[in-house]
């Protein structure tokens, strides 16, 4: 069997029906919760999302795993016995080691597949981020594209992916360092909600406050309006934390303002809910910067 695969892993929060379809090999990454492991899987067959969410409402506080070296060469090692090559993109190497461990793994392997290759790309994207720029490699791929054609089209597409997110609990990002328990208690009392994107260094950095929920969800489509590039041609991806309602205000939005066409829209899985906490909404698009 002749040809090549695109890898990933399970952080691109792409529906597991979408997965399919571009016909992906996802692996997952994992958390503990309560004493318990989970994989985190697209279709949320080891721990469903809206369960996740309930019981990261009611205090339980995850801690997640990243895929490791062993878990690559296992998924790797048969796809090269086949015969095909591997396009590993992977989970922003800022906020993973998911992607050091791909590295490591490819390495091991070259040597024992002389003839095969395993190119393996940090995204510098989160979530349904690193879901858009694979979903327009595997539409390249369909058109023809060679293995190397794919890595130069994924290279220069990753910085055009741009990446919003708006929380609805500071207490998260205080968790995981990006505000302080100052700014949190206080902003929590003034009803702020903090608008972060993901920038060119695959970090999600704080960008602006807003007062109140609707506010800061506005200011996604906002930021699209300024830096959108060709909106009625690529897809919008919105994910959200259990909060349906407010990724359908912006999905309408989207459309409303910038006459997109496509939009996918999916929850935020485990490994990325586990540092937003729930309420969590995400836009990504393609644009001329992130």
């Amino acid at each position: 069997m002749a040809g090549y695969i695109i890898m990933t892993d399970s952080c691109c929060d792409l529906s597991a029906e979408m997965a399919a379809e571009l016909e992906l090999e996802v692996l997952p990454l994992r958390l503990e919760l309560e004493g318990q492991s989970y994989r985190n899987l697209l279709d949320g067959s080891e721990i469903g999302f809206q369960e996740f969410y309930r019981r990261v409402r009611d205090g339980a506080l995850p801690v997640t795993s990243a895929v490791n070296v062993g878990e690559f060469d296992a998924a790797m090692r048969p796809v090269l016995e086949s015969g095909r090559d591997i396009l590993c993109l992977c989970f922003s190497s800022a906020l993973s080691t998911t992607y050091q461990s791909a590295i490591i793994a490819a390495k091991e392997l070259e040597g024992e597949f002389p003839g095969r290759n395993v190119l393996v790309m940090d995204t510098l994207c989160a979530s349904e981020g690193q879901g858009l720029l694979i979903w327009l490699c595997a539409q390249e791929k369909r058109r023809g594209k060679s293995l190397e054609e794919l890595w130069d089209y994924a290279l220069d597409m990753r910085g055009h992916i741009c990446q919003w997110f708006t929380v609805n609990d500071l207490n998260h990002l205080k968790r995981g360092g990006r505000v302080s328990a100052t700014a949190a208690l206080f902003g929590t009392m003034l009803s702020i909600k903090p608008v972060l994107h993901v920038d060119d260094q695959g970090r999600l950095i704080p960008m602006e406050k807003c007062r109140g929920r609707r506010a800061s969800l506005t200011a996604l489509v906002d930021h699209m309006e300024k830096t959108a590039v060709d909106p009625e041609r690529y897809p919008v991806f919105i994910s959200h934390g259990d909060c349906l309602e407010d990724a359908e205000f912006v999905a309408e939005e989207v459309r409303r303002r910038l006459g997109v066409k496509e939009i996918y829209c999916n929850y935020v899985g485990p490994v990325i809910g586990s540092h937003t906490g729930a309420g969590v909404v995400t836009l990504f698009f393609v644009g001329n910067n992130r």
